[in-house]
């Protein structure tokens, strides 16, 4: 599969994940609104979450994928997969036991997620059940990581991309049957966290096995291979996941804030996530196979090349989106989120940090493009210093901002940070030699953030000439105005694009028709 497919086909699958997530959030908002019931469910599903993405989707794949791809080149399948299934027995040893232990302590573990809650016993109390129900997913989500570092690494991209849907739908069903069988909302939702794992294992597993490969069940051994895994899963939960550290802090500092932050924050990063998700992710997780495989060639041009369309793509669909979320968020909460119990104020409130957290998300995804070049060399030591530095940062920010900007200042102090993580990676890239961009990114990048400001533009001109429809009272009338807003918008950026230089159509198309490095010629 070709990197620019590879980008598409987990893309692809993500925008189908998140608009899942989306109508998820939408039922949500009308079902538990903002207050203390949707701040304890929240609570209760970051913490999960947060090692989620720390350790088994961040630490493990970017220690995990380029160790099996040169198992698997150097080696071949069958020691490749006794690889593979050596880390799943100790990935088990070590998660069965942290998982109960952290239900048992978990009255403890909300004082440290969510201190300010405890100025609320019954709110504590909720999220403290809530969170048992919920910390199971760990456990299920860190076999879905495993596995899906075995297909990335064979380049099977898709099942992996796809898994996140079933959490989304497992979690809808809740919504959905839970009042019609007299359950709780809140704890239904809960409870669907944990069985949304159990669907994920189920699929991943089935992938798995259609793709060839059977992970058995094996007595855990401290091999050297071991080792060297565990050696780059720490430095590489801190060096990936310096974004969900900070979000894990911004809890923590919302909880101090009135009832509601919470979730104000946790609306406006689950649309700050969208393109983080679809373009982020799913460029990090193509290129890191991708560079693994030329950095243990020592083939430097094409880890130059790749680097530079990873940086192009990032920049021709984050400016635009960044620029968007910021300029037309108000629009876009109102109409996703604003019914029931989540009103106009609850809208206003989540669209200025919303439009916050906007102002990294250029810098977020280009971290992920950097941090491969890291990772693919096998160097997670690095991003871990610079993270510790980042989230320094952005926990003085975010407290030096809370008492005038409430919330919106903890969203603002991430976004900041965000430019202060991608500095300094770029600053150690090219310190060591690695930074080489070629002359194409660097003469399209400024007509790249052209059109995008002309975008942003045409966004604030439509936003008032819609005003009447998208207030609507008719929630169609509404999602057909926003439609054609951001429709509009996409299709001005890419006109602009075209005609500004800043990508040519027919480049596009010929990235995407090359499946071997060897077809791709240097750009100039």
């Amino acid at each position: 599969m070709s990197f620019a497919r590879a980008i598409a086909t987990v893309g692809g699958l993500t925008l189908l994940s998140r608009l899942a997530g989306f109508a998820r959030d939408i039922l949500t908002a009308a079902v538990l609104g903002a207050g203390p019931v949707a701040d304890a469910f929240f609570v209760a599903l970051k913490l999960p979450n947060f090692f989620r993405r720390l350790f088994a989707e961040g630490a493990f794949g970017v220690a995990f994928v380029p160790l099996f791809a040169a198992e698997l080149q150097r080696n071949g399948r069958a020691t490749a997969v006794a690889f593979a299934e050596q880390a799943l027995a100790i990935l088990l040893a070590a998660l069965l036991p942290f998982t109960a232990l952290a239900i048992a302590a978990m009255p403890w573990l909300m004082h440290v997620l969510a201190p300010g809650f405890a100025d609320e016993p019954a709110k504590f109390d909720l999220a403290v059940a809530m969170a048992r129900l919920t910390f199971p997913y760990l456990a299920l989500i860190s076999l879905v990581a495993l596995l899906g570092g075995v297909l990335n690494a064979l380049d099977r991209f898709g099942p992996f991309a796809a898994a996140p849907i079933a959490f989304n739908l497992t979690l809808i069903a809740a919504l959905l049957i839970a009042p019609r069988l007299g359950l709780d909302s809140g704890y239904a939702m809960a409870a669907a966290v944990t069985l949304s794992g159990v669907v994920q294992v189920a699929w991943m597993a089935w992938a798995c096995r259609s793709a060839g490969v059977t992970l058995r069940l094996v007595r855990p051994r401290l091999t050297e291979g071991m080792r060297r895994l565990f050696r780059l899963v720490g430095p590489g939960a801190i060096g990936a996941g310096v974004m969900q550290i900070n979000l894990f802090l911004n809890v923590v500092m919302a909880s101090l804030l009135p009832s509601g932050a919470v979730s104000f924050l946790y609306y406006a990063d689950r649309l700050n996530q969208m393109p983080l998700g679809i373009i982020g992710i799913a460029i990090g997780t193509a290129l890191l196979p991708v560079l693994a495989r030329h950095a243990a060639a020592s083939d430097e041009p094409m880890i130059r090349h790749y680097l530079s369309r990873a940086v192009e793509f990032s920049l021709l669909l984050a400016l635009p989106s960044a620029i968007a979320l910021g300029v037309a968020g108000e629009p876009i909460v109102a109409v996703l989120f604003q019914r029931g119990a989540f009103g106009p104020a609850e809208a206003q409130a989540t669209a200025w940090a919303l439009a916050a957290y906007a102002i990294g998300i250029p810098a977020h995804v280009l971290v992920k493009s950097l941090n491969a070049a890291f990772f693919a060399r096998q160097d997670t030591s690095t991003p871990v210093r610079v993270a510790v530095i980042v989230t320094v940062a952005n926990v003085a920010i975010g407290l030096a901002l809370m008492p005038a900007l409430e919330h919106v200042g903890i969203a603002l102090a991430t976004g900041l940070t965000a430019w202060l993580n991608l500095g300094l990676l770029a600053a150690a890239l090219h310190r060591r030699g690695f930074l080489h961009l070629d002359d194409r990114i660097r003469r399209r990048a400024p007509r790249i953030l052209a059109a995008a400001l002309g975008m942003g533009a045409g966004l604030l001109l439509g936003a008032a000439l819609l005003a009447p429809w998208l207030e609507a009272p008719a929630t169609l009338v509404r999602f057909g105005a926003l439609t054609l807003l951001v429709g509009g918008g996409v299709a001005l950026f890419a006109g602009l694009a075209q005609l500004l230089g800043g990508t040519d159509l027919a480049d596009v198309k010929a990235f995407l028709r090359r499946d071997t490095p060897e077809s791709v010629p240097p750009a100039t």
